[in-house]
């Protein structure tokens, strides 16, 4: 029964970055692919419809760890305050930079918050890409489950870590590339004209960029962890890597023949298959300790009783499928492509 919430967990995490990783990207290609304030209102048109409740998905991926790896949120909620701290900010600024800007008429009062919605969406991959980057360094956990992290250290990869070093840097580079492509390929799915033509240009360019990206960052992370040499060869591991490749070229084939909405589905199957595969690498252990192997966090000395587990798996699959629909739903009123609502109404 952990093993299945381990992958449940996994699952809705991954769902959070592909659904609100448009949102972000969106948010940090939204000053470049709009010179106008019409054009602008058109790129959040794209998103407005679909940001908020995207990020009910994160909510409920920490309603999951609270049910099932307590152990395992107690510890990174304390271990990763500021980080969070930082995280919880961002998203309130973002959130409050797209229901503010077409609250005044003026000039001055939209670019201040076209700024910090570009800012907020730059920083939150940056953020969530280095907090992947920790978990898969490693923290300094110990024998009692607790650990405290600097913002930065010495900036290397062995005791005393902090929380950015070059390591989380580079995976938060890449979740900010990615991200930000991925941003692009829905903006280029969702627009017309000449935001979406500006959006193209820039998908082509980031998901050049991307392939390059994660390359660095896969022999970093062996470099950081040699045992997962053995762990990446894992058939589950092998098999998303495959997803992702096939993900990645199917992004990039759908730019090229312009057809957007099957990129926008190849750059969905890169992020997803990547994540999963990152996963398999590291399963069982969701929080490993730089101290020692002993005070690793898994899914198996982590989880709650299998009582626990086995009633929280019959509401899930109750909501959860509700979920989805309720997004496919969103999907489909929403489908088309986007334009800027008349002045005064919508964003």
């Amino acid at each position: 029964m952990a093993e299945l919430w381990f992958w449940i967990v996994v699952a809705m995490l991954a769902i959070y970055v592909v659904m609100d990783g448009f949102d972000f990207g969106a948010g940090v290609l939204h000053l470049f692919v709009a010179k106008t304030n019409e054009e602008r209102r058109q790129v959040l048109g794209a998103i407005g419809p679909l940001w908020d409740a995207n990020e009910v998905w994160l909510l409920a991926s920490g309603g999951a760890l609270v049910l099932a790896f307590p152990r395992v949120l107690a510890a990174g909620f304390s271990g990763f305050y500021l980080a969070i701290f930082l995280v919880v900010w961002t998203l309130i600024i973002r959130g409050i930079s797209i229901e503010f800007r077409s609250h005044v008429n003026d000039p001055l009062w939209r670019a201040f918050w076209d700024a910090a919605f570009a800012g907020a969406s730059l920083l939150l991959p940056v953020l969530f890409g280095a907090a992947l980057g920790n978990i898969l360094r490693g923290v300094p956990l110990t024998e009692g489950g607790t650990f405290e992290l600097a913002l930065f250290t010495t900036f290397r990869t062995v005791n005393p870590v902090g929380l950015l070093d070059w390591y989380t840097g580079l995976v938060g580079v890449f979740a900010l590339v990615t991200l930000t492509a991925h941003g692009a390929v829905f903006l280029a799915w969702k627009t017309d004209a000449a935001v979406q033509a500006r959006s193209v240009a820039a998908a082509r360019w980031l998901w050049s960029a991307t392939g390059v990206v994660w390359f660095g960052a896969l022999v970093a992370t062996v470099v950081v962890r040699p045992g997962m040499v053995d762990t990446i060869v894992r058939p589950l591991s092998l098999l998303a890597l495959l997803a992702a490749l096939a993900g990645y070229a199917m992004a990039i084939a759908g730019l090229v023949r312009r057809r957007y909405l099957p990129a926008f589905l190849g750059s969905t199957t890169f992020i997803l298959s990547a994540l999963a595969g990152t996963a398999a690498a590291v399963f069982p252990v969701m929080l490993p300790s730089t101290i020692s192997m002993a005070n690793d966090l898994t899914a198996w000395n982590a989880a709650s009783s299998a009582a626990s587990l086995g009633t929280a798996l019959v509401w899930w699959i109750v909501g959860f499928p509700l979920a989805l629909i309720y997004f496919a739903c969103l999907f489909r009123l929403h489908r088309g492509t986007t334009r800027a609502a008349p002045e005064g109404q919508g964003y």
